[in-house]
């Protein structure tokens, strides 16, 4: 446990889920309604130093928070993600893992998704699902927002 961390003392999130060795708290600083962190009770930085039993834990909120938010929130989509050092994004050195709802429009191109985290890299050919795809069949807005965004975005600028 460390003084400095807020991830160990946890006070003034609000929980959404919890185990032995794991807690589920709404962010403070969300990019999405809904997101999520799911962090260990034990004080460590990296994805893989936790033990097997921990990322069993951690497993077991991801899923029991996906649920609360699709019955509370309706996402489309999710991104789950985890920034491993100050190269990746890393701030708070105790590990957590976002689970960031997404909605159909919340980006006019989501084809490549965490791939935007280096600048140029996220697009490449979108790809549309078949009108009987699930995510057809799962949110009302996707026609809509699919005949919006038809047409690829432009090419980054190179550096």
């Amino acid at each position: 446990m460390s003084k400095e961390c807020p991830f160990c003392a946890l006070e003034g999130y609000e929980s959404v889920a919890s185990n032995a060795l794991a807690v589920a708290i709404y962010d403070k600083f969300p990019v999405s309604p809904g997101h999520i962190l799911v962090i260990p009770r034990r004080h460590f930085a990296d994805y893989f130093e936790a033990t097997d039993e921990e990322l069993r834990a951690i497993d077991r909120l991801l899923r029991e928070s996906r649920a609360i938010l699709l019955r509370e929130k309706s996402p489309d989509g999710f991104n789950i993600g985890i920034n491993i050092g100050a190269a990746a994004g890393q701030t708070v050195f105790h590990l957590h893992i976002h689970l960031i709802p997404r909605y159909i429009g919340d980006h006019p191109q989501p084809a490549g998704g965490v791939r935007h985290i280096i600048p140029g890299k996220g697009y490449y050919p979108p790809i549309k699902p078949p009108d009987d795809s699930h995510a057809v069949r799962r949110s009302p807005r996707y026609r809509e927002h699919a005949q919006r965004c038809s047409t690829p975005p432009p090419t980054p600028a190179r550096r």
